[in-house]
C-alpha cells in the first residue's frame, strides 16, 4: 500500500561539548551572552520527520513516497532515499534554499543548545497531495504550518485517509486549525506533554478528540502508550530496549510501524505493540535511521514480548 508521507527532511549536526555549559555562562549576563564551546565530537545525521518515518517503514516492508521540500543542498539526502529504495515523487528541490538543518550542542549535563533553520521546509505548501498516484494512505507529520494545513485539507477533499501527527509544529496552529486537521483523519498521535497541549488549545478532552476519529494515541515514553479507541482505553507498555544510547527520533520509528500495522489491517492494539517494539530498537542506536529493521528480528522480539506471532 503506497504511503504519503508528508513531512520534514533535515541534516542534523550533533555535537558534544566536554564540559558543563553551566561553568561558562555566568548566571548574571544571561542579557548579554558572548561564548564559543568547543567541542570535541561531531556527527552528522540524517533527519526530518519524513525520512524517519519513511526508513523505518520501508524496513518493515512497506512503501513509502516522500512528500518534502529540500534546497540546494538536498541531493545527497534524495540520493540516499532512492538507495534504500524509498519513493521520492513528492520530493521538492527549491532553488535559492537550504534543506532544513538543525544544530545541537549537548553537555556532559544532557543539556542542550539547538539552533534550528527551515529552510525549504517553509515552502512545504507548493507540494500537492494529488501529484502523487496511486496514494492508498497518507501522514500529516511535522513540517512547513501552511503546508500541514493544505496536506490534511486535500487527503480529506481525496478520501485517503491519514494519521495526524503535529509533533512539535503543535503550537503553530490555533483550536479552530487543529480541529479541521483532527476532523477526517483516521488517527491522531501525539505525545504526552503534546496531547495536554492539544486538549488545552481545542478545547476537547481525550476522549472528545477520540471520537472524532478511529485512534486516538498518546505515546508515553518509558511508561508505553495509550490508545483510546471504540470507547475503550488500551494500554501496550514500553519494550525494555538492549541499551539507552539517543532517543533522538523514536517518536517516528514508532510512527512509522504504526503505518505499517494499518496497511496490514491490524487492530489498533497490535498496531501499537509493534509500534513500541520499534521505538525500544530505535533508541539503541544514534541518530533517527540508523537502527536496523531486520523482518526476522522484529518478529523473534515480537513474539518475545508478548507471547503472539507478528506475521
Amino acid at each position: 500500500m503506497r504511503t504519503l508521507i508528508c513531512g520534514s527532511l533535515a541534516y542534523d549536526t550533533i555535537m558534544v561539548f566536554p564540559d558543563r555549559f553551566g561553568r561558562h555562562i555566568l548566571a548574571d549576563k544571561t542579557h548579554m551572552i558572548s561564548v564559543s564551546f568547543t567541542v570535541g565530537d561531531m556527527r552528522r545525521e540524517w533527519g526530518g520527520c519524513a525520512g524517519n518515518i519513511a526508513y523505518t517503514l520501508k524496513g518493515l516492508g512497506g512503501d513509502p513516497v516522500v512528500m518534502a521540500t529540500i534546497g540546494d543542498d538536498g541531493a545527497p539526502y534524495r540520493d540516499r532515499l532512492a538507495a534504500l529504495g524509498i519513493a521520492t515523487d513528492g520530493v521538492a528541490s527549491l532553488a535559492g534554499t537550504y534543506t532544513a538543518q538543525a544544530f545541537i550542542i549537548t553537555d556532559l549535563d544532557d543539556n542542550q543548545i539547538t539552533a534550528f533553520h527551515p529552510g525549504a521546509m517553509v515552502r512545504s505548501h507548493v507540494n500537492r497531495v494529488r501529484d502523487v498516484e496511486r496514494i492508498e494512505l497518507g501522514i500529516v507529520a511535522p513540517d512547513g504550518r501552511d503546508g500541514m494545513l493544505q496536506h490534511a485539507a486535500e487527503f480529506r477533499a481525496a478520501r485517503i485517509p491519514y494519521v495526524f501527527d503535529p509533533g512539535q509544529a503543535l503550537p503553530l496552529f490555533s483550536g479552530e486549525e487543529l480541529v479541521a486537521m483532527i476532523d477526517g483523519a483516521l488517527a491522531v498521535t501525539v505525545n504526552d506533554y503534546e496531547a495536554g497541549l492539544l486538549s488545552e488549545r481545542t478545547g476537547l478532552s481525550a476522549e472528545a478528540i477520540a471520537r472524532r476519529v478511529d485512534a486516538y494515541i498518546v505515546t508515553l515514553g518509558a511508561e508505553g502508550s495509550r490508545i483510546h479507541t471504540g470507547g475503550a482505553t488500551i494500554h501496550v507498555p514500553a519494550i525494555t530496549p538492549a541499551a539507552l544510547v539517543d532517543p533522538t527520533g523514536c517518536g517516528d520509528a514508532y510512527r512509522g510501524a504504526l503505518l505499517y500495522g494499518i496497511t496490514q489491517r491490524w487492530d489498533w492494539e497490535k498496531c501499537a505493540r509493534l509500534a513500541s517494539l520499534l521505538g525500544s530498537i530505535k533508541v539503541a542506536a544514534r541518530g533517527g535511521q540508523n537502527h536496523a529493521v531486520n523482518r526476522d528480528s522484529v518478529a523473534s522480539l515480537y513474539s518475545k514480548a508478548f507471547g503472539s506471532p507478528l506475521w
